[in-house]
C-alpha cells in the first residue's frame, strides 16, 4: 500500500458497488413482484461470491508479486467480508420471511442442507463483527486465529449450496478461480517449504 489515501477513498465507491446486487434484489421484490423463494438463491450465491472475492487477495499475493491493484484489492478484503456476511443475513431474512412460522423454521433444522446454512452464517459472523482497526489491536495475534473461521463459513455454504441445488457445475465455475489460486500456492510452498509447513492463513 503506496499510501493511506488510496484504498480509503476507494471505499464508498466500493460499497455502492457491493450494495448494486442487494438492490437489484429490492427491485425485483417491489417493481418486479418476484416471490420470496425466486430471491432466495441470488442472494446466498452473492454471499458465497463475496466472499470468494475477500478470501483470494491473500494466496494471490503469496503467488503473485501485488503490485498496486492487489495491494488495494487487500486493504479492501475485509470490506468485501463484511459484505458477504450482509448478504448471507439477507439471504436468511428471506428465508425466514418466506417460511413465516417459526415453527416451520425450527422443523428444517434437521436438515442437513439448512443447518450447514446457519453454521456458515454464524461462523462469518466472527470475522465480520472482529473487521476494524480496533479489534486488531486488542484481540493481536488471535485476530488472525479468529479471521480464519471464514474458511469454515466458506465450506459450510458451499456444502449448504450444493445439498440444495445438486448442481455441482455453477458451483465449480465459481469456486475456481479460488481452488486454482489455493493449488498454486501449495504448489509453490510445497517446492520451497515442505507439504508440513503449509498454512492458509
Amino acid at each position: 500500500m503506496t499510501s493511506r489515501a488510496g484504498p480509503i477513498s476507494l471505499k464508498p465507491l466500493v460499497w455502492l458497488a457491493l450494495a448494486l446486487p442487494a438492490l437489484d434484489i429490492a427491485r425485483q421484490f417491489w417493481f418486479d413482484d418476484a416471490l420470496l423463494m425466486d430471491l432466495l438463491a441470488p442472494s446466498g450465491e452473492w454471499s458465497v461470491r463475496l466472499l470468494i472475492l475477500a478470501l483470494l487477495p491473500g494466496p494471490l499475493a503469496i503467488v503473485l508479486n501485488p503490485g498496486p491493484v492487489l495491494r488495494a484489492w487487500i486493504a479492501l478484503r475485509r470490506n468485501i467480508g463484511v459484505a458477504a456476511f450482509c448478504y448471507g443475513l439477507l439471504h436468511l431474512a428471506i428465508y425466514c420471511a418466506d417460511m413465516r412460522f417459526l415453527a416451520a423454521i425450527i422443523d428444517e433444522l434437521s436438515l442437513t442442507a439448512i443447518w450447514t446454512g446457519w453454521l456458515a452464517l454464524l461462523l462469518l459472523a466472527i470475522p465480520a463483527a472482529i473487521s476494524f482497526d480496533r479489534a486488531m489491536r486488542v484481540l493481536g495475534a488471535r485476530w488472525k486465529t479468529l479471521q480464519r473461521s471464514a474458511y469454515g463459513a466458506f465450506a459450510l455454504g458451499l456444502v449448504h449450496w450444493l445439498l440444495l441445488e445438486w448442481s455441482w457445475l455453477p458451483v465449480l465455475v465459481q469456486v475456481g478461480p479460488l481452488l486454482a489460486v489455493w493449488c498454486l500456492r501449495l504448489s509453490r510452498s510445497s517446492r520451497f517449504k515442505g507439504v508440513s509447513h503449509v498454512s492458509f492463513p
